[in-house]
């Protein structure tokens, strides 16, 4: 069903798969809930509806409704950009494991 907004309706669903890098599955083991519960916070932050999301050992699959305000690519920026951060605010032990806040 359509969302609507003052003047407009719109319906934009997008399927988005991303992977931290390497696809270090180890990582993924360790930290399901956190990613999860981060994920779920930024979405709804944004106002962004989770249609659907499957986290597998090695990359997460999401079904997102982005309103038409913001761009699927700077949507993206903002939730790889900012799970990152939290992700390694949260398990600080990983800087040095892996250093640089890069997933």
């Amino acid at each position: 069903m359509a969302e609507s907004s003052a003047h407009t309706k719109w319906l934009c669903k997008y399927h988005i798969v991303f992977t931290p890098k390497y696809r270090r599955k180890i990582i993924y083991n360790q930290m399901r809930a956190d990613i999860q519960q981060i994920i779920l916070d930024l979405c709804k932050w944004k106002g962004v509806e989770i249609i659907e999301g499957l986290m597998m050992p090695d990359h997460i699959h999401l079904l997102l409704s982005i309103p038409p305000k913001y761009s699927m690519s700077s949507f993206m920026g903002y939730l790889k950009g900012k799970s990152a951060m939290m992700i390694f605010d949260r398990h600080s032990n990983l800087k040095y494991k892996f250093g640089n806040r890069r997933f």
